[in-house]
């Protein structure tokens, strides 16, 4: 299979750091009664590589939860999904997952999308070297607020890639009308392949998100130099701790920034005051049952959904048409 004709790009970027909204929506959340940051501004340079990082830990399940499923039942998962498609993989970091479903899937183009451009640009090149059979295209973009893709892509077998349960991050009502979202995207014959994390027992929850040797923490408070580059202010890492915990109420993984003491931060313009224990919410990760997922891509328009876990039921990989 050629790679792109000459002159078609390899790298798109269609997310253009707008520093301005982007402080706004920063300065809004830092002032809101109950201060919050999106989960997104996690993922800076540094931030990427903690998380991968954190996939690596004996706490943090979802990663080789997923991957076995991947492995014990990739044949069947290739049937479900087809090869030859547009193979369009949604917050693909370092493109690692997707790379190893390639032999299965045999994807005719590869779509790699994520926000942190310049660790997927680095990630895109790598992939394209590796695997010059492929059509590679790039696409640096905030897919969170828009599915709008490129002519360069193709619309035909549509297959959106959203793996490691990250459809947790938004909240049921944002991952509703991120699924219709995908679903517009794709014609009659694409579909989803996404992975889910179940409900399970709030001490293994908790220990993903809070282990033992801190590597989730140093990833949350990264969050705190993060925010010093984008709006100017005066984070003191040493004054926040993290702090994770699965809400058995919600039904959901919270992280927090926690002030160890009272503390004045001051960006240019304005300021505010945490007090000792007031925390900046950054980030939700929602568990499904399985009826409620299914239910949750039924809305969306979806269908004809086949499903696999791992031996303990604490993993879900769907393959899931387009109707």
């Amino acid at each position: 299979m050629p790679n792109f004709p000459s002159g078609q790009p390899h790298f798109l970027q269609l997310y253009h750091r707008d520093a301005d909204v982007i402080r706004t929506e920063l300065v809004d959340g830092l002032q809101a009664p109950m201060a919050t940051v999106s989960p997104k501004y996690l993922y800076d340079a540094l931030g990427s590589k903690l998380f991968e990082a954190i996939c690596q830990l004996p706490e943090y399940y979802p990663t080789r939860t997923e991957a076995g499923i991947f492995e014990r039942h990739l044949s069947e998962i290739a049937r479900s999904a087809g090869r030859g498609s547009t193979f369009i993989d949604l917050g693909a970091g370092n493109c690692a997952k997707a790379e190893s479903l390639f032999h299965a899937l045999q994807p005719r183009q590869y779509v790699p999308i994520d926000i942190s451009v310049d660790f997927l640009r680095d990630a895109v090149e790598r992939v394209r070297q590796r695997f010059p059979m492929i059509a590679v295209s790039g696409i640096g973009m905030d897919f969170s607020c828009s599915l709008d893709l490129p002519e360069t892509i193709r619309r035909e077998k549509r297959l959106f890639f959203y793996p490691g349960s990250s459809i947790g991050n938004f909240t049921p009502h944002e991952a509703a009308a991120l699924l219709g979202r995908i679903r517009d995207a794709c014609n009659r014959d694409g579909g989803l392949l996404i992975g889910v994390d179940l409900l399970k027992d709030k001490p293994v929850l908790d220990a993903a998100y809070d282990d033992a040797i801190g590597v989730t923490a140093a990833f949350n408070l990264n969050m705190l130099r993060h925010l010093n580059t984008l709006v100017d202010a005066d984070f003191d890492v040493g004054d926040w701790r993290h702090v994770g915990f699965f809400n058995e109420e919600l039904g959901r993984i919270e992280m927090h920034l926690e002030a160890r003491r009272s503390v004045t931060i001051r960006w240019d313009g304005g300021e505010r005051r945490f007090r000792q224990g007031e925390r900046i919410h950054t980030e939700n990760s929602y568990k499904y049952t399985r009826h409620d997922f299914l239910q949750l891509l039924e809305r969306a328009g979806f269908g004809s959904v086949q499903t696999w876990t791992d031996d303990r039921e604490w993993f879900m990989v769907c393959h899931a048409r387009a109707v």
